[in-house]
């Protein structure tokens, strides 16, 4: 599979087998507050995401969501965590994920997807932080 990232992307971030499947790792130490990738997709109505019920649905607003199951959307291998290392914000019209506290070279990037999320597709809660190691 190829994926397409940036030159500098590829400089950061590797995708690696996960407990959630393929997860968006760094390379690199990273500060807090840094970008990490828009998360992309089709924007469809939040009618149209009930319908679809994907795992690739994030909430645009109130009326939109972003469906980003493409595997050009890079945002969608940032796994969901109960105890996460980044976060998404709207920053103008577009999703943006940053890092929310420091994150150590080799640490996969993760953020919390929601309780809603959680309570669809994850049970068990299989993320690194409720998996006994």
């Amino acid at each position: 599979m190829s994926i397409a990232f940036t030159k500098k992307q590829q400089k950061i971030f590797e995708l690696k087998k996960t407990t959630h499947g393929l997860g968006l790792v760094t390379k690199i130490p990273l500060k807090r507050d840094t970008f990490i990738v828009e998360y992309s997709g089709e924007k469809i109505s939040t009618e149209e995401g009930d319908r679809r019920r994907g795992r690739y649905l994030m909430t645009y607003d109130d009326n939109y969501m972003i469906d980003g199951k493409g595997r050009e959307n890079l945002g969608r291998y940032v796994n969901h965590s109960c105890k996460p290392n980044c976060q998404n914000f709207m920053v103008g019209k577009k999703i943006k994920i940053y890092t929310i506290k420091k994150v150590a070279a080799g640490e996969e990037l993760t953020y919390n997807y929601g309780k809603e999320y959680c309570d669809a597709f994850c049970k068990p809660c299989l993320c690194s932080a409720c998996v006994k190691k």
